[in-house]
Formats: structure tokens, C-alpha cells, sequence
């Protein structure tokens, strides 16, 4: 790794950190309370996205910067796993298996339709 990699992943990790609190400070807003949908709606469009540009075969250099850097910062699997803990310790027991399963589940499928719609569109 070039030092002037580094410093680019960086970077994009900290504007991807920025989206993604910007993101869940927007959707809390008008998303009903009681379960963390901003950060389900949040992992999965990154998940999408991250989908995507590994199926457009990018240069391994743009693929770090935006896969690991803005997207590795945008989503959060740690914020997943309070907001499950929490959900379970507060006697919510369905509510965090949904937050837990729920995020796995949809997340891998949006992968998978970020892939195949990188493939469809290099073919």
C-alpha cells in the first residue's frame, strides 16, 4: 500500500462516517421509533453499493478508497450489534433476532443485486 493510498482510504473512511451519521440523523426523523430502521436502510444501501462497484471490476486502488474507505465508513456492522443488544436487554427479544437477522439477510441480498448489476452493466 502507497502512503498516498492510505491517506485516500482514510479519507474516504471519515466522509463515508460523515454520510452515514448524516443519513441516520435524516431518516430517525421521519422513520417510526422503537427499532434502528435508519441503520438497517443504511447497511443495506451500502451493501448495495459496495455490490455494485465490486461488479464493475474496479482498479483495486478505487476499489479500496470507495469499498473500504467511504463505504467501509458509511456502514456499520458494531451499531448493528448494540442496537441488537439493547433491543434483547430490554425485554424486546423478537425485535432484536429481526434487527439481527433481518440486517443479514437483506444485506447479502442487496450485495447480490449490487453484483449483478455491476456484471450487467460491464457485459
Amino acid at each position: 500500500m502507497t502512503p498516498l493510498l492510505f491517506v485516500g482510504v482514510a479519507l474516504a473512511g471519515g466522509v463515508g462516517a460523515g454520510l452515514r451519521w448524516t443519513a441516520d440523523m435524516l431518516l430517525s426523523r421521519v422513520l417510526p421509533r422503537g427499532f434502528p430502521w435508519a441503520i438497517l436502510i443504511v447497511n443495506a444501501t451500502g451493501s448495495l453499493a459496495l455490490g455494485l462497484l465490486t461488479g464493475l471490476a474496479l482498479d483495486q486502488m478505487w476499489l479500496a478508497i470507495l469499498g473500504t474507505g467511504l463505504l467501509g465508513g458509511y456502514t456499520t456492522f458494531s451499531t448493528v450489534a448494540v442496537d441488537t443488544q439493547l433491543l434483547a436487554r430490554d425485554g424486546r427479544s423478537e425485535a432484536a433476532w429481526a434487527n439481527a437477522l433481518g440486517t443479514l439477510v437483506l444485506c447479502v441480498a442487496a450485495a447480490m443485486a449490487g453484483l449483478a448489476l455491476g456484471w450487467a452493466l460491464t457485459a
